[in-house]
């Protein structure tokens, strides 16, 4: 199993680029707010599909709980846009096409594609405090429910 070596309670690296419309946007923005931040191989695959179409379903119930959503691949901002308009998504999606975050929260790593081997985002959620803390990893996510084990995980640290 894969796992990135950023561990509970330390501080989420701070980072910007740019969105599906082209602004730029940095962690630092959502100060106040909880952040589910994940990281996905590909726009238009199938599970990266139902990933960003049920965080999109949820946007509202994670809005309800000061919480925001913003997705990260390797992607384009025209791949987002294509993306976001075929699909409908609700949710913020950043293009990190240099990988420059993707190896700050180190979720690159070599997987076997097709008989080769080749570096790929593995799916990884980060849930990131209002302070900028973080406070869960999920990695190597399997999609089916992840959207909601996400939401109730974070209406259960808030009642606490």
């Amino acid at each position: 199993m894969v796992k990135t070596s950023l561990k509970v309670g330390q501080s989420a690296p701070d980072f910007c680029l740019l969105d599906q419309e082209g602004d730029q946007m940095c962690l630092e923005d959502f100060r106040g707010k909880w952040v589910i931040l994940y990281f996905y191989p590909r726009d238009n695959t199938r599970g990266c599909s139902l990933e960003a179409k049920n965080f999109s379903c949820l946007r509202k119930d994670f809005e309800a709980e000061n919480a925001v959503v913003i997705g990260v691949s390797r992607d384009s901002v025209q791949s987002h846009q294509r993306f976001i308009e075929k699909k409908e998504l609700k949710i913020k999606l950043l293009s990190d096409d240099q990988a420059i975050v993707h190896k700050m929260y180190d979720v690159l790593h070599p997987k076997h594609f097709r008989g080769k081997e080749i570096i790929s985002a593995v799916r990884t959620t980060f849930l990131i405090d209002p302070e900028g803390e973080i406070t869960r990893i999920w990695d190597n996510v399997r999609v089916a429910g992840h959207a909601e084990k996400i939401l109730f995980e974070l209406k259960s640290l808030k009642e606490k």
